[in-house]
């Protein structure tokens, strides 16, 4: 191979080439042969790339290169991330890339007791990986020194102010040194995280591989049409019933009691191995549950959007979005889990009444209009409950709400006719002025005498 087109172009020393060659490596992706060079020169880089393209080597790689060497006893570098998988995705991220290095580094996330990790801490630490919660949480101690910290690595950018990290953020870069070098990495690049980089990057190098919120181009997706929660149900059962062994399936559903319900029934349902993950489920049980789809024992995932960044599995083939999700950049970061580093892979959503204006809107998003397939008759289930119904209609309503203001909702309209057809039943006959009044005591009106 060309070593002007392999990773050897970087100048890295041997223990990190090694590392690199036994992930499998070849060659470096857009993100990082653009990434790399300019984080090695000391610049502060702002980096706009869509999920599966290696960004998160192209910031580890140069880190290691960095800090070289195991050296002295207090952090010199920290990477902070929104959720435990993300800081748990980037530390297996690391340790693989750290195999000859040996530097020491720390995943710090909230559920694991705070003296245990710092105690870890305390041994002599290189590199963190944190929660901004957790971070602050550890300084508050009183016991970690950070006058050593001379790079940080803010990553996933939007999904952080997402969830509303800013003043976490902004009180980590006040507590931290000043000189530093900073970076940046998001999927997207919307106003609050072009605020954020205002403050916290100081004439930074923009590195934009891709149009924002497009998905690869490895990944083809579907549309299937399901009129309720059965035929959802049935669709999902039938196309797990058809992957390949050596596969594994990436499920995502709205809430924490669809991911249980859901991962129970295909449980009992498939021969192969199920888990479902939530944000309710602890610590150890998310991460076990992340190790086994790593390692093949599991196949099938069930999982709300805990999962929907960060998690690299290569064997993921086939997402499904059994619920659209309502952040529509999140769609992009789900199907994002299949087709990387090269490789094909499929995403299916379920799309149902209220879901087409999501579709509609996640189209726009990409740029792209999604194929419809038709769902086989055998497997559409004419069984709506009437709750399932009510909700549909609710969502409709809101829809429309939103859309016109002055709409009041189908639900007070149809309150509103049955009260005037109750109204109209109530009014007397007004064709003659010798109706008789209605009796003393007595409701309604009295009827008319025949022949009178």
């Amino acid at each position: 191979m060309d070593s002007q087109k392999g990773f050897e172009v970087f100048g890295l020393n041997k223990q990190m080439m090694d590392a690199i060659r036994e992930i499998g490596w070849l060659e470096p992706s857009p993100v990082q042969s653009a990434t790399i060079p300019l984080i090695r020169s000391g610049k502060d880089v702002l980096g706009i790339a869509q999920t599966g393209t290696g960004k998160s080597a192209a910031f580890l790689i140069p880190l290691i290169a960095k800090l070289h060497y195991p050296q002295g006893e207090n952090t010199r570098a920290v990477v902070l991330a929104p959720t435990k998988e993300l800081v748990a995705q980037l530390t297996l991220h690391f340790e693989a890339l750290n195999r000859y290095v040996n530097l020491r580094g720390l995943c710090m996330v909230g559920g694991i007791g705070i003296q245990a990790q710092m105690a870890e801490l305390k041994k002599g630490n290189d590199l963190v990986f944190a929660t901004p919660g957790r971070f602050l949480e550890m300084y508050q101690m009183g016991e970690w020194k950070l006058k050593e910290i001379k790079t940080l690595v803010i990553d996933e950018a939007d999904r952080m102010m997402d969830m509303g990290f800013m003043p976490q953020i902004r009180k980590i870069l006040e507590i931290i040194p000043r000189k530093r070098q900073n970076m940046l990495f998001s999927a997207t690049f919307p106003e609050r995280v072009e605020i954020l980089s205002a403050e916290f990057l100081e004439f930074p190098e923009k590195i934009e591989i891709s149009p924002q919120a497009t998905p690869a181009e490895t990944i083809s997706q579907q549309v299937y049409k399901t009129p309720n929660f059965q035929s959802k149900l049935n669709l999902l059962l039938f196309l797990l019933q058809k992957r390949k062994d050596e596969e594994a399936v990436l499920v995502f559903v709205k809430t924490k009691k669809h991911a249980t319900e859901i991962g129970r029934f295909l449980q009992r349902k498939l021969e192969t191995e199920v888990s479902f993950l939530h944000a309710n489920k602890g610590t150890n049980s998310r991460s076990a549950a992340v190790e086994a789809l790593h390692e093949g024992k599991t196949k099938v995932l069930v999982s709300t959007d805990v999962a929907s960044r960060g998690l690299d599995v290569a064997q993921i083939s086939l997402v499904v979005n059994f619920d659209m999700p309502i952040q529509y950049e999140d769609y992009v970061h789900r199907i994002g889990r299949t087709g990387r580093a090269m490789r094909e892979g499929k995403a299916i959503s379920f799309v149902n009444g209220p879901d087409e204006l999501h579709l509609t809107r996640v189209e726009k998003l990409i740029r792209m209009k999604i194929p419809v397939i038709t769902v086989p008759k055998n497997l559409i289930s004419e069984n709506t409950s009437f709750e399932e119904q009510q909700e549909m209609l609710r969502k409709l309503d809101n829809q429309r709400k939103k859309a016109d203001p002055e709409f009041k909702g189908a639900f007070h309209e149809k309150k509103g006719v049955l009260a005037a057809r109750k109204s109209d039943k109530r009014k007397p006959s007004r064709k003659t002025n010798s109706s008789p009044k209605a009796a003393p005591g007595k409701s309604g009106w009295a009827k008319r005498k025949p022949g009178k």
